[in-house]
């Protein structure tokens, strides 16, 4: 690939992501970095497990991403009493055409999982093979999930009560744990203009900017952005850190349980890729490297008893992290 291709298309591309963003601001306001996030996951083929308060949208940012992306949406409400069956579909029998397949609601493009959380572990592992198989069972018949792909699953901080929390190696697949916050005072002003309480989704006019096969297009594209062997280094350092903290000086080591996967590599590989991407740059640099770093290590570190008994997270362990390893 010539650099000035490359190029080219990377200017191409970022244009695109511009108008997507622009076209998603219409309905959603502030939340800029929820919505790179997303957009970061989509172009990287990741999922991303999104955690908020009831209300700050993240079911309509999802709705408005699928829209803007001209793909189908669909949300799973996940509740105590949920089968696998409500996931992915089920055999039927009619008398006039014999069995038959009615496939669940995971087969679409776009996937909610609103508050995951809330559904038993068997359930949940339904969405999560799906996720990472790309396909699903219905019977004995398996029938592969048409792309793009993509779940965000939402949890609510707040309540524990009637909740299942996910294992740790389930959260690992996903790509991106993104935290959404209240919106800012001057932001909730806009948001009492922009709600679909007074107002219907259709009203706000959401165009969609590209389409499956645009996305496909990009997904494959992303991978082509050039990213030295210094800054895979400067990767498994940083991943090599969450396991080894002493050797890196690192403070809050002591309250480190156990360290990131080699999942977690791969997905800042692939991950600055598309930062890169999203900063308009054909390459990839420390800076796109750190931008995505709190994302994809946040849910990968397991904190000991004694940080949650000092409220020590995984954020200030990350922040530390990064300012201790060596940029290349």
């Amino acid at each position: 690939m010539e650099k000035r291709a490359a190029l080219k298309e990377v200017a191409h591309y970022y244009r695109i992501l511009d108008e997507i963003q622009k076209e998603i601001s219409k309905l959603i306001v502030g939340q800029k970095e929820v919505v790179k996030g997303l957009l970061r996951g989509l172009l990287a083929d990741g999922h991303v497990f999104v955690e908020g308060v009831p209300g700050v949208a993240k079911t309509l940012l999802i709705r408005t991403l699928a829209e803007v992306s001209g793909c189908k949406f669909s949300r799973i409400q996940f509740t105590v009493d949920l089968l696998p069956t409500d996931i992915t579909g089920i055999t039927a029998y009619d008398e006039k055409k014999g069995f038959y397949t009615i496939k669940g609601p995971i087969f679409s493009n776009f996937v909610i999982a609103d508050e995951i959380n809330r559904a038993p572990p068997k359930t949940q592992s339904a969405l999560l093979e799906a996720m990472q198989e790309k396909q699903v069972t219905i019977a004995k018949k398996t029938f592969s999930l048409e792309p793009p792909f993509f779940v965000m699953a939402t949890q609510n901080p707040i309540e524990t009560s009637g909740t299942y929390p996910l294992p740790e190696a389930q959260i690992d697949r996903f790509l991106f744990k993104v935290l959404m916050g209240y919106p800012k005072k001057e932001e909730e002003i806009d948001i009492m203009d922009k709600n679909v309480t007074l107002s219907k989704f259709d009203d706000f006019n959401i165009k969609p900017v590209i389409n499956q096969h645009k996305v496909l297009e990009m997904q494959a594209f992303v991978k082509r952005i050039f990213l030295k062997d210094e800054i895979k280094k400067y990767i498994t350092d940083i991943v090599d850190a969450t396991r080894n903290p002493k050797k890196y000086k690192i403070d809050l080591g002591k309250y480190i349980e156990w360290g990131a996967s080699p999942r977690a590599s791969i997905g800042l590989f692939i991950a600055a890729k598309a930062e890169a991407l999203l900063n308009n740059s054909n390459f990839v640099t420390p800076t796109h490297i750190k931008n995505v770093a709190h994302d994809v290590l946040r849910h990968r570190i397991i904190m000991n008893y004694e940080a949650q008994a000092e409220s020590i997270t995984t954020d200030e362990l990350i922040s530390e992290i990064l300012s201790r390893v060596p940029v290349p």
